[in-house]
Protein backbone atom coordinates (compact mmCIF):
# COMPACT_ATOMS: atom_id res chain seq x y z
CA UNK A 1 0.00 0.00 0.00
CA UNK A 2 1.30 2.86 -1.07
CA UNK A 3 1.73 5.91 1.23
CA UNK A 4 -0.43 8.96 1.28
CA UNK A 5 2.03 11.20 -0.88
CA UNK A 6 1.67 13.59 -3.85
CA UNK A 7 3.54 13.51 -6.65
CA UNK A 8 5.09 16.60 -8.24
CA UNK A 9 6.07 15.95 -12.33
CA UNK A 10 7.89 19.15 -13.67
CA UNK A 11 6.14 19.73 -16.70
CA UNK A 12 7.49 23.81 -17.14
CA UNK A 13 10.80 23.22 -19.52
CA UNK A 14 11.10 24.29 -22.98
CA UNK A 15 12.99 21.35 -24.52
CA UNK A 16 15.14 23.58 -26.67
CA UNK A 17 17.40 20.00 -27.64
CA UNK A 18 13.90 18.32 -28.74
CA UNK A 19 12.65 21.37 -31.08
CA UNK A 20 11.27 19.19 -33.68
CA UNK A 21 8.42 17.89 -30.80
CA UNK A 22 8.35 20.87 -28.68
CA UNK A 23 8.12 23.75 -31.19
CA UNK A 24 4.15 22.97 -31.08
CA UNK A 25 4.01 21.26 -27.61
CA UNK A 26 5.66 20.99 -24.63
CA UNK A 27 7.77 18.59 -24.04
CA UNK A 28 6.20 16.01 -21.64
CA UNK A 29 3.72 16.03 -24.31
CA UNK A 30 6.05 14.46 -26.90
CA UNK A 31 4.82 10.94 -27.71
CA UNK A 32 5.60 7.24 -27.17
CA UNK A 33 3.67 4.80 -28.35
CA UNK A 34 1.20 7.11 -29.20
CA UNK A 35 0.81 8.96 -25.63
CA UNK A 36 2.68 11.74 -24.14
CA UNK A 37 5.90 10.47 -21.81
CA UNK A 38 4.00 12.06 -19.13
CA UNK A 39 1.13 9.68 -19.14
CA UNK A 40 3.91 6.91 -19.25
CA UNK A 41 5.66 8.61 -16.21
CA UNK A 42 2.67 8.27 -14.23
CA UNK A 43 1.76 5.03 -15.07
CA UNK A 44 5.17 4.55 -13.15
CA UNK A 45 3.36 5.88 -10.38
CA UNK A 46 0.61 4.50 -10.33
CA UNK A 47 1.36 0.79 -10.23
CA UNK A 48 2.99 1.66 -7.18
CA UNK A 49 -0.51 3.13 -5.63
CA UNK A 50 0.48 6.96 -6.17
CA UNK A 51 -2.59 8.46 -8.20
CA UNK A 52 -2.32 12.24 -6.87
CA UNK A 53 -0.49 14.19 -8.94
CA UNK A 54 -0.17 17.91 -8.98
CA UNK A 55 1.84 19.27 -12.52
CA UNK A 56 4.09 22.76 -12.30
CA UNK A 57 3.64 23.77 -16.08
CA UNK A 58 4.71 26.41 -17.95
CA UNK A 59 5.79 26.68 -21.79
CA UNK A 60 2.86 25.68 -23.72
CA UNK A 61 1.29 24.54 -20.18
CA UNK A 62 -2.28 25.12 -22.08
CA UNK A 63 -1.61 22.07 -24.14
CA UNK A 64 -1.31 19.67 -20.84
CA UNK A 65 -4.45 21.11 -19.62
CA UNK A 66 -6.31 20.90 -22.52
CA UNK A 67 -4.88 17.06 -22.55
CA UNK A 68 -6.58 16.47 -18.84
CA UNK A 69 -9.48 18.41 -19.45
CA UNK A 70 -10.47 16.17 -22.89
CA UNK A 71 -9.42 13.02 -21.78
CA UNK A 72 -12.30 11.64 -20.04
CA UNK A 73 -14.23 12.10 -23.34
CA UNK A 74 -11.55 11.05 -25.31
CA UNK A 75 -11.02 7.95 -23.65
CA UNK A 76 -14.98 7.25 -23.29
CA UNK A 77 -17.94 6.04 -25.68
CA UNK A 78 -20.63 8.68 -24.60
CA UNK A 79 -23.99 9.49 -26.16
CA UNK A 80 -25.04 13.58 -26.90
CA UNK A 81 -28.28 14.67 -27.18
CA UNK A 82 -28.41 16.80 -29.51
CA UNK A 83 -31.76 18.39 -28.57
CA UNK A 84 -31.07 19.35 -24.99
CA UNK A 85 -27.02 19.55 -25.37
CA UNK A 86 -26.79 16.54 -22.67
CA UNK A 87 -23.66 13.91 -23.02
CA UNK A 88 -24.46 10.85 -21.42
CA UNK A 89 -21.04 9.01 -20.61
CA UNK A 90 -20.55 5.38 -20.64
CA UNK A 91 -18.42 3.61 -18.20
CA UNK A 92 -15.15 2.98 -19.23
CA UNK A 93 -11.76 1.96 -17.87
CA UNK A 94 -9.89 4.88 -17.14
CA UNK A 95 -7.71 5.90 -15.09
CA UNK A 96 -8.41 6.80 -11.47
CA UNK A 97 -6.25 9.72 -11.17
CA UNK A 98 -6.49 13.14 -9.88
CA UNK A 99 -4.30 15.81 -11.27
CA UNK A 100 -4.20 19.56 -9.81
CA UNK A 101 -2.74 21.44 -12.97
CA UNK A 102 -0.94 24.63 -12.01
CA UNK A 103 0.52 27.51 -14.22
CA UNK A 104 3.58 28.38 -12.52
CA UNK A 105 5.42 30.91 -15.25
CA UNK A 106 7.41 30.17 -18.47
CA UNK A 107 10.93 31.29 -17.59
CA UNK A 108 10.44 30.27 -14.29
CA UNK A 109 13.15 27.65 -12.52
CA UNK A 110 12.07 24.30 -11.09
CA UNK A 111 12.58 24.85 -7.51
CA UNK A 112 10.51 27.80 -8.10
CA UNK A 113 7.99 26.01 -9.52
CA UNK A 114 7.73 23.89 -6.34
CA UNK A 115 7.50 26.45 -4.01
CA UNK A 116 4.47 28.22 -6.54
CA UNK A 117 2.51 24.93 -5.84
CA UNK A 118 3.18 24.50 -2.14
CA UNK A 119 -0.72 25.23 -1.25
CA UNK A 120 -1.25 21.97 -3.42
CA UNK A 121 1.14 19.66 -0.92
CA UNK A 122 -0.56 18.30 2.15
CA UNK A 123 1.02 15.48 2.91
CA UNK A 124 4.00 15.37 5.37
CA UNK A 125 6.29 13.87 2.46
CA UNK A 126 5.74 14.51 -1.01
CA UNK A 127 7.60 12.97 -4.22
CA UNK A 128 9.19 14.84 -6.91
CA UNK A 129 10.46 13.40 -10.86
CA UNK A 130 10.89 15.11 -14.00
CA UNK A 131 8.56 15.09 -16.93
CA UNK A 132 11.13 13.75 -19.39
CA UNK A 133 12.31 10.27 -17.93
CA UNK A 134 11.46 6.85 -17.84
CA UNK A 135 12.68 3.91 -15.19
CA UNK A 136 11.47 0.63 -13.82
CA UNK A 137 12.35 2.31 -10.56
CA UNK A 138 11.11 0.26 -7.32
CA UNK A 139 9.36 3.06 -5.38
CA UNK A 140 8.42 1.18 -2.47
CA UNK A 141 12.30 0.54 -1.79
CA UNK A 142 13.14 4.22 -3.03
CA UNK A 143 10.64 5.54 -0.40
CA UNK A 144 11.85 2.62 2.21
CA UNK A 145 15.56 3.84 1.46
CA UNK A 146 13.91 7.80 1.96
CA UNK A 147 12.90 7.06 5.52
CA UNK A 148 15.83 4.85 6.67
CA UNK A 149 18.14 7.80 5.84
CA UNK A 150 16.23 9.69 8.08
CA UNK A 151 17.31 12.91 5.36
CA UNK A 152 14.98 15.63 4.33
CA UNK A 153 15.25 15.22 0.69
CA UNK A 154 17.01 11.64 -1.41
CA UNK A 155 17.20 11.30 -4.94
CA UNK A 156 17.56 8.63 -7.07
CA UNK A 157 21.41 7.84 -8.49
CA UNK A 158 21.81 6.01 -11.80
CA UNK A 159 25.08 4.54 -13.53
CA UNK A 160 25.43 5.57 -17.33
CA UNK A 161 27.43 3.69 -20.20
CA UNK A 162 29.98 6.44 -21.84
CA UNK A 163 28.84 7.52 -25.10
CA UNK A 164 31.74 6.13 -26.13
CA UNK A 165 34.59 3.41 -25.80
CA UNK A 166 37.37 4.03 -23.23
CA UNK A 167 41.02 2.74 -24.11
CA UNK A 168 44.02 2.36 -21.82
CA UNK A 169 47.64 2.03 -22.72
CA UNK A 170 51.49 1.72 -21.26
CA UNK A 171 54.04 4.47 -21.52
CA UNK A 172 54.72 3.66 -25.24
CA UNK A 173 51.02 4.02 -26.34
CA UNK A 174 51.20 0.17 -26.64
CA UNK A 175 46.87 -1.14 -25.79
CA UNK A 176 46.32 -2.82 -22.81
CA UNK A 177 42.53 -2.37 -23.16
CA UNK A 178 39.41 -1.22 -25.13
CA UNK A 179 36.38 -1.22 -23.55
CA UNK A 180 33.13 0.29 -25.69
CA UNK A 181 31.34 2.38 -24.02
CA UNK A 182 31.67 0.90 -20.31
CA UNK A 183 29.15 2.42 -17.46
CA UNK A 184 30.76 4.61 -15.60
CA UNK A 185 31.61 4.81 -12.10
CA UNK A 186 29.92 7.87 -11.27
CA UNK A 187 26.15 8.33 -10.42
CA UNK A 188 24.10 11.05 -11.98
CA UNK A 189 20.89 12.38 -10.50
CA UNK A 190 17.64 10.48 -12.46
CA UNK A 191 15.17 12.34 -10.47
CA UNK A 192 12.53 10.10 -8.98
CA UNK A 193 12.86 12.36 -5.71
CA UNK A 194 11.23 11.57 -1.82
CA UNK A 195 11.01 14.78 0.50
CA UNK A 196 10.34 15.93 3.72
CA UNK A 197 7.42 18.38 3.74
CA UNK A 198 10.22 21.13 5.48
CA UNK A 199 12.07 20.72 2.38
CA UNK A 200 9.90 23.78 0.98
CA UNK A 201 11.46 25.95 3.25
CA UNK A 202 14.05 25.74 1.35
CA UNK A 203 12.86 26.97 -1.69
CA UNK A 204 11.65 30.77 -2.92
CA UNK A 205 9.14 31.54 -5.53
CA UNK A 206 11.89 34.03 -7.45
CA UNK A 207 11.75 32.39 -10.86
CA UNK A 208 15.47 31.97 -10.39
CA UNK A 209 15.37 29.62 -7.41
CA UNK A 210 17.07 26.31 -9.33
CA UNK A 211 16.45 23.18 -7.60
CA UNK A 212 19.71 21.20 -8.19
CA UNK A 213 21.65 24.32 -7.34
CA UNK A 214 21.19 26.38 -3.94
CA UNK A 215 18.41 24.48 -2.29
CA UNK A 216 19.57 20.93 -3.18
CA UNK A 217 23.45 21.95 -1.80
CA UNK A 218 22.12 23.53 1.05
CA UNK A 219 20.85 20.09 1.73
CA UNK A 220 23.83 17.93 0.85
CA UNK A 221 26.13 20.46 3.34
CA UNK A 222 23.87 20.20 6.61
CA UNK A 223 23.84 16.13 5.70
CA UNK A 224 20.41 16.10 4.51
CA UNK A 225 20.24 14.72 1.17
CA UNK A 226 21.05 10.88 0.09
CA UNK A 227 20.93 9.26 -3.09
CA UNK A 228 18.99 5.56 -3.58
CA UNK A 229 21.43 3.67 -5.75
CA UNK A 230 18.78 2.30 -8.56
CA UNK A 231 20.10 -0.94 -9.80
CA UNK A 232 18.25 -0.71 -12.83
CA UNK A 233 17.42 1.12 -16.00
CA UNK A 234 16.50 4.93 -16.95
CA UNK A 235 16.20 6.60 -19.86
CA UNK A 236 15.64 10.43 -20.20
CA UNK A 237 14.57 12.03 -23.65
CA UNK A 238 16.34 15.19 -24.09
CA UNK A 239 17.03 15.12 -27.81
CA UNK A 240 15.28 13.68 -30.71
CA UNK A 241 17.78 10.48 -30.97
CA UNK A 242 16.40 9.61 -27.52
CA UNK A 243 12.70 9.81 -28.57
CA UNK A 244 13.50 7.39 -31.28
CA UNK A 245 14.79 5.20 -28.86
CA UNK A 246 12.01 5.15 -26.51
CA UNK A 247 9.14 4.35 -29.35
CA UNK A 248 11.42 1.73 -30.90
CA UNK A 249 11.64 0.38 -27.12
CA UNK A 250 7.72 0.70 -26.82
CA UNK A 251 7.30 -1.25 -30.27
CA UNK A 252 9.46 -3.80 -29.93
CA UNK A 253 7.73 -4.57 -26.59
CA UNK A 254 11.14 -3.66 -24.26
CA UNK A 255 9.53 -0.77 -22.47
CA UNK A 256 11.58 -1.53 -19.49
CA UNK A 257 9.56 1.18 -17.65
CA UNK A 258 6.37 -0.48 -17.80
CA UNK A 259 6.87 -3.15 -15.14
CA UNK A 260 5.73 -6.22 -17.70
CA UNK A 261 7.67 -8.53 -17.91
Amino acid sequence: MADDMKVLIMCGGKGTRLREETAVKPKPMVEIGGKPILWHIMHIYSRFGYKDFVLPLGYKGDVIKQYFADYHRKHSDFTVDLKTGAITTDKSDIEDWRVTLCDTGEETLKGARLKRVARHIDTDRFMVTYGDGVSDIDLDALVRFHKESGCIGTFTGVRMPSRFGTVRTDESGKILSWEEKPVLNEYINCGFFVFKREFLDYLSEDESCDLEKEPLQRLAKEGQLSMYPHPGKWQCMDTLRDNMLLNQLWNSGKAFWTGEK
